[in-house]
């Protein structure tokens, strides 16, 4: 009998739908979806048992944005401890009603929400990362960089997702550069959805200082491949543990995310190079066995300047919206398709 599907997420997200249409078209049930408004204000949910339940982003919904980091500017960056302890509160609600079955665990979920956490588990897989280290200020961050004899790291809030917040920051000479997103306008910082630098030190504190607050969790800069003249590196999505869909994000900053003006690029620069290809899924495949019990992960997968070496950058909960990209099998099936495929095969125990 095929059980009862549930979505936690916000309607009419397309997340949820994309989800919602390729669960329908391979035949399983429509997806009730439970708004995450509802969990977060204590809102009654009722499902029956056995119901199988995805957890989605609260994510681009101005109202459930508000509930998890409190008033403000949804565009705002920081907020990150606030938004973190409202959403795993709300995760823990999720696991706890009776009956359901996850296809994501919510503990899994919360470290892959937490840098420092996730950095830490990998690392003791033996998952290849960057050396890394915490800090709580800038001045703590040129001190621990000097130690080190790092020029060059990446900063990032402890709970950020979708670059918000990251600095690509280098420290030579007397010398700093931080390359963000972040733009200050009228007195917030805040998601400028356009990538630029600051290279007055005044201005690269003043950044650091306000992201401090919320932790940050700060990486060895891993010097990444390039093709065409543009930085590139990987989002791996696995499904059931395995690598089932790849893109290529190039970019002419450090930072390559779609949405902040990165592009596609061809894969084949990757899979044609001996060697390489197995590298890049056996890393994805060993990312994903720290996660076991969550249906699937965005691994963001970095390629050294030698095209051998590779590293994780990030691992991300809800890290498979990528709309239009088929299947590395060539089956054309995309990611809601594929995880909807491995719910109706049983795959996702």
């Amino acid at each position: 009998m095929t059980p009862h599907l549930a979505v936690v997420g916000v309607p009419g997200d397309r997340r949820v739908t994309m989800f919602r249409d390729a669960a329908v078209a391979r035949g399983l049930p429509e997806p009730r979806v439970v708004p995450w408004r509802d969990v977060l204000t204590g809102r009654e949910i009722g499902l029956p048992p056995g119901t199988l339940v995805r957890i989605d982003s609260p994510g681009e919904d101005a109202e459930t944005d508000a509930l998890l980091r409190g008033p403000g500017d949804p565009t705002r960056v920081g907020g990150g401890a606030a938004w973190y302890a409202a959403f795993t509160a709300g995760l823990r609600r999720i696991a706890a009603l009776p009956g359901v079955r996850l296809l994501g665990d919510v503990e899994e979920i919360a470290v892959m929400f937490d840098k420092r956490r996730c950095h830490t588990r990998l690392s003791a897989a033996g998952v290849p990362v960057p050396p890394a280290f915490e800090t709580g200020s800038y001045g703590e961050l040129r001190e621990r960089m000097a130690e080190r004899g790092w020029a060059r790291v990446f900063v990032k809030p402890a709970h950020g997702s979708s670059a918000s917040g990251v600095v690509a920051f280098q420290a030579h000479a007397g010398r700093v550069k931080a390359v963000t997103s972040a733009a200050w306008i009228d007195g917030t910082l805040c998601n400028s959805l356009r990538v630029r630098s600051y290279e007055d030190e005044t201005d690269v504190k003043a950044l650091v200082e306000a992201l401090a607050p919320d932790g940050l969790h700060v990486e060895r800069w891993f010097p990444k491949a390039s093709a065409g003249g543009r930085t590139f590196d990987l989002r791996v999505v696995t499904v059931a543990g395995s690598p089932t869909h790849a893109v290529m994000r190039t970019s002419r900053t450090p930072i390559t995310n779609l949405h902040l003006g990165g592009l596609r690029g061809d894969l084949g620069v990757v899979r044609a190079r001996p060697g390489l290809w197995e590298r890049v899924l056996d890393v994805a495949a060993r990312t994903a066995a720290c996660f076991p019990r969550s249906l699937t992960a965005g691994v963001d997968l970095m390629v050294g300047t030698d095209r051998r070496s590779v590293a994780v950058a990030e691992v991300n909960a809800f890290g498979d919206l990528l709309p239009g990209l088929g299947d590395l099998a060539g089956t054309g099936r995309d990611t809601y398709a594929e995880q909807a495929e491995a719910i109706s095969g049983r795959r996702w125990t």
